[in-house]
């Protein structure tokens, strides 16, 4: 069954205004079977964005909004494409139980769902990783090096994966080398391999699949998948299923990086 486990929605803050309707006919054209709409869940409460428009997820007051309009979409479109009601909810250091609050709350409308890693805490700030180069650049000075925030953003990551949100928690880990986002411009010597695989290794044991994101590969910065082929083979061999996710914040990426996922 051809699946984007991976999309988002007029709902994005930072996105487009494409309707339901636009993701919807243009993944039927593409050939899916398959979609779960999983737009940026809001952030815990108490979390105050760093971005400059605070646009990095939904409001808590269209939630509700949200939710409803997909159970009507799947029951608009039940004879031609299966459509999940999901979220992508932020793991953030240190707002643990405001997480597993909000996923305790809205948990069971969901069919299917990821856990990002966008923001790192450095002592007791917090950056949005991969909002701009210029961003990025400026943790770099601030961590005093590339390398320590490749490991900072690794260790959240693999704290993502520990961590108890309840039953609710997503099964699905999103897009585990985000922090490779603007590697061409700041490149690393350092391949990260045993960090990625200690990544793996928990995925496994606690039984979660990983978000195969084609995204990396249309951004001029990154061109590769998040993850790149070697993690994702790694992945296959360790038995840890791959979800193919376009991250489309537009219609029109719907299947963006597809053909390198499946080579």
């Amino acid at each position: 069954m051809l699946k984007d486990g991976h999309v988002h929605t007029p709902f994005c803050p930072h996105g487009t205004k494409d309707s339901f309707e636009q993701y919807i006919e243009n993944a039927i054209q593409l050939g899916f079977e398959e979609i779960s709409f999983t737009e940026h869940a809001p952030l815990p409460t108490g979390f105050i964005d760093t971005t400059p428009d605070e646009d990095s997820g939904m409001r808590l007051d269209v939630l509700e909004a949200y939710l409803d309009c997909i159970e009507k979409l799947k029951r608009t479109y039940k004879n031609s494409i299966r459509i999940n009601c999901g979220l992508e909810v932020d793991y953030i250091e240190g707002f643990e139980k405001e997480i597993t609050e909000f996923l305790a709350q809205y948990g069971s409308r969901l069919d299917d769902a990821i856990l990002s890693v966008h923001f790192l805490k450095y002592r007791n700030t917090y950056d949005c990783l991969d909002y701009s180069p210029d961003v990025f650049e400026q943790m770099i000075q601030k961590y005093g090096s590339l390398q320590a925030v490749y490991q900072n953003y690794y260790r959240t990551v693999f704290l993502s994966i520990q961590a108890d949100l309840g039953p609710y928690k997503p099964k699905r880990i999103g897009h585990i080398t985000l922090v490779k986002k603007f590697q061409k411009k700041f490149p690393s010597v350092a391949d990260n391999k045993k960090e990625l695989m200690d990544i793996l290794k928990k995925v496994k044991e606690q039984g979660y699949e990983l978000d195969y994101n084609g995204a990396g590969t249309a951004k001029p910065l990154c061109r590769e998948t998040y993850p790149p082929q070697w993690v994702a083979e790694e992945a296959v061999k360790l038995g840890i299923p791959l979800i193919y996710g376009s991250d489309a914040h537009q219609a029109k990426e719907l299947k963006q990086g597809f053909v390198e996922l499946i080579q």
